[in-house]
């Protein structure tokens, strides 16, 4: 009786988790899909299950190594069309959560493993490796014949998926249908449901300060990317990836640590068509996240310029906008390992008037731009041009051949609107119309990249972060190599000299490395003038822009970063601490096996007789050996690793 009764319990055990599973669940048989990585670290799992009686829903969990990284969430979009209620006979609620009911009539899988080689980046390759499922489903009835006229009552969803050893993506995708179905949505349903005692690094907008919160009583919505620390140990991003003619995403709190992408407003478009990409990053440590940020680039087409000798990324340094001043920047810019100078708002006239004309130097201006262009180019220098959005809107079509004429090399784009479907379309195409006349673009302001650099590599970095504009601290600094910094190359505008910045001399230095822009402002709010032979400025005048291999080799957000690239033989490397103090051993293991390098160290000392207090050393290092750096509150240290002969 005692065993009868033990195995009864034990049964008890078993089925009742199931027997609850089942009926709160209400999973639809045969719905249930699953999607490994191809290193299957990552498992996601669709299904439909029913949420009322004859309503469905559709739903997807995601774990990695088997801890849970996404708890059940919902997936869908949200369409309010006269079209469908007219078709399918069915009220407007149920068009506008129009993933509700859908039929599956398929499921597709696949795989994918090349490499590709970027016209410049962070890496001189990247793997494009994943595994792919599309799933099928049918809303409505089957085609009918009506007097010999065939006509479809039925549309159709695909929903992507696409799981990478980096990370997860999905979107959604309306196919063409013989009866050119017009999109309105207005939403979706698509959200992201996580354990309790998640924490979030928040900002509400796209230059705005972070938070290290809960997922709890959020007053705003959240920029993405949004990076994550799950209590079970997880750091997790969540991404938007090739928005070119979609609304912006960003992320709100539905409900306890219960996210929702959230769009800015309703796009309208016709089949075929794509929503952007939901991607979701895991990594065990915080740099794993770094160290796969190509993700977001493998998710955007190929280039589509043919031809990119002109795009040559470089460092830049804002001058004055007098002629004198503009002479003075080359001949500082030759001499200093740079690339660009760059005319800043004003030029052309009060910026935010549309009455300016960016075809012609402002008449109180002391400024004669051909004649700049003819003396930097004679020195190997470029031309940069600040051009406000209400100039471009109105006159980019005879301002790109003008500037073509007189010899500048790139725009930079300001004050741009972003967000609605309208101008992420009008931006892009901006673009597009740049790389016609070889012009370079660094879009300023709220815009954040989601890789359509990629596509077009012309649109060489943005603004979409707080940088020294703000001028933050040190806490911020080292957050944002989690955070913003994934979704790719951001315009910080790093200064030297200037009395505001709130950390070291030696932080700012490592900036160049931690910090990727394949153009890279520099001297910020800076001029010639400051300048007086500090000799760890040879640091900046080594560093390159871009890269042939990039390694986050350790760092938590807020707390500190090291980050090593290699640039041909050279490696460079670069610490920033917040503003606490902090020892790291640092391991060589990243330099080729059995080199010695010159090591050429730029750290903060205060009893070095300059007014910037950084001591330069060089020493001998072998690779794979340790050595230790010590970083003052709010600084750092840079590296300059030259292989000896």
């Amino acid at each position: 009786m005692k065993k009868l009764i033990k195995y009864i319990l034990l049964a008890l055990l078993i089925l009742i988790p199931l027997i609850a599973w089942g009926q709160t669940n209400n999973v639809i048989p045969n719905t249930e899909q699953e999607l490994t990585s191809p290193d299957g670290n990552y498992l996601f799992k669709f299904y439909q299950k029913y949420i009322s009686s004859g309503k469905k829903q559709m739903y997807y969990m995601l774990s990695y190594k088997g801890k849970s990284v996404i708890k059940e969430s919902a997936l869908g979009i949200e369409i309010k069309n006269k079209l469908f209620e007219n078709a399918l006979g069915v009220p407007n609620d149920t068009c506008t959560h129009w993933c509700e009911n859908l039929k599956v009539i398929g499921v597709n899988s696949n795989k994918k493993d090349t490499v590709w080689t970027p016209v410049y980046g962070e890496w001189s390759s990247i793997r494009d490796c994943y595994n792919t499922m599309t799933i099928k489903f049918m809303k409505g009835s089957d085609i009918q014949s009506n007097e010999g006229y065939v006509k479809e009552k039925c549309y159709y969803l695909n929903l992507e998926i696409r799981a990478y050893n980096e990370g997860v993506a999905f979107r959604y995708l309306f196919p063409e249908t013989s009866n050119g179905l017009f999109l309105h949505i207005t939403g979706e349903q698509t959200s992201f449901n996580f354990e309790d005692g998640t924490l979030a690094y928040h900002t509400a907008w796209a230059q705005g300060p972070y938070q290290l919160v809960p997922l709890k009583n959020w007053k705003n919505e959240a920029e993405r990317p949004l990076t994550l620390k799950l209590p079970n140990g997880l750091n997790v991003s969540l991404l938007e990836a090739e928005m070119v003619n979609y609304a912006r995403t960003k992320f709100k709190l539905i409900n306890d640590n219960e996210l929702q992408a959230s769009i800015y407003g309703s796009v309208d478009s016709m089949t075929p068509f794509a929503t952007s990409w939901r991607t979701i990053m895991v990594g065990e440590q915080p740099t794993d996240l770094i160290n796969h940020d190509y993700l977001i680039l493998n998710l955007n087409e190929p280039s589509k310029i043919k031809e990119t000798s002109w795009i040559k990324p470089g460092k830049v340094f804002r001058t004055g906008l007098k002629q004198a001043e503009a002479i003075d920047a080359v001949d500082f810019v030759a001499a200093h390992g740079m690339q660009y100078i760059h005319f800043d708002a004003g030029w052309y006239g009060q910026e935010m008037k549309m009455d300016s004309r960016a075809t012609a130097v402002a008449p109180n201006k002391d400024l004669d731009i051909p004649q700049i262009v003819k003396y930097a180019s004679s020195k190997g220098i470029g031309v940069i041009l600040y051009v406000n959005q209400r100039a471009l809107y109105t006159q980019l079509d005879s301002i790109l051949p003008l500037y073509k004429k007189w010899g500048i090399k790139g725009i930079k784009f300001g004050f741009v609107q972003v967000g609605n479907q309208m101008w992420s379309t009008w931006l892009h195409n901006a673009v597009r119309k740049c790389a016609e006349y070889h012009l370079m673009v660094d879009i300023h302001d709220e815009y954040r990249p989601t890789g359509y650099s990629r596509t077009y590599p012309n649109l060489m970095t943005q603004e979409g972060i707080r940088g020294n504009e703000e001028m933050p601290d040190a806490n911020h600094n080292t957050i944002l190599p989690f955070t913003r910094f994934l979704a790719g190359p951001a315009d910080y505008t790093l200064c030297y000299y200037n009395s505001r910045v709130k950390n070291t001399h030696a932080h700012q230095l490592a900036m160049a490395v931690v910090y990727y822009s394949p153009l890279t402002w520099m001297f910020w709010y800076d001029s010639p003038k400051q300048y007086h032979n500090e000799p760890e400025i040879e640091f900046w005048e080594k560093v390159p822009t871009v890269w042939d291999e990039t390694r986050a080799l350790q760092g938590a957000p807020g707390e500190y970063i090291v980050t090593a690239r290699r640039s041909h033989d050279n490696w460079f490397l670069g610490a920033m601490t917040n503003t606490s103090s902090r020892n790291i051993k640092v391991n060589t293991d990243f330099l080729s096996k059995g080199k010695t390098y010159l090591a050429h160290f730029y750290e903060d000392d205060s009893s070095v007789k300059t007014l910037t207090h950084v001591r330069c050393t060089t020493k001998k290092i072998k690779a794979e050996k340790d050595f230790m750096l010590y970083l003052q509150p709010s600084g750092g240290a840079a590296i300059w690793f030259e292989p000896t002969k």
